[in-house]
């Protein structure tokens, strides 16, 4: 009798287990955290709180893109973050790029708009115009303390 019931206990656990396992590799899947295979372009940023490696490139909302390394820039002390673009998306030379957060409590994203010049941003080239991530805790202590601070 404890015998039977162990191997019930052992079975359903591994019933379990596989159950969880699905669960992940579906979730991977759907998830669309892979990196994009495309040509590099780089941005200089004043600040990109909360992007990392990996996070997306969005064009109108949808991924294009992922960021592959940031660095910071010697001279300027500006960060530098350098993407990945699919190469079935060329991007006008005057394209801006801000970092932007994917709802109240969401990650952060690259956000790319693009231009109007009929030249495009070559590979290895350089998005020129950006807007840093903004401090919703710095915007937040300004609200409640007023312009000044506490």
């Amino acid at each position: 009798m404890v015998m039977g019931k162990s191997m019930v206990e052992t079975l359903m656990g591994a019933v379990v287990v596989a159950v969880a396992a699905g669960f992940l590799v579906y979730a991977y899947n759907r998830s669309n955290v892979e990196t994009v295979d495309g040509y590099v372009v780089s941005a200089k940023f004043s600040r990109v709180d909360g992007l990392s490696e990996g996070s997306d490139v969005r064009l109108g909302g949808i991924k294009i893109g992922s960021i592959i390394a940031q660095n910071i820039d010697p001279v300027s002390y500006k960060a530098i973050v350098r993407m990945s673009i699919d190469p079935d998306y060329q991007l006008p030379l005057d394209s801006s790029a801000s970092v932007v957060s994917d709802g109240l409590l969401g990650g952060k994203y690259l956000s790319l708009s693009p231009g109007a010049d009929e030249r495009m941003i070559a590979p290895d080239g350089e998005i020129r115009f950006t807007q840093g991530a903004i401090n919703i805790e710095e915007l937040l202590g300004k609200f409640m303390f007023g312009a000044d601070g506490p």
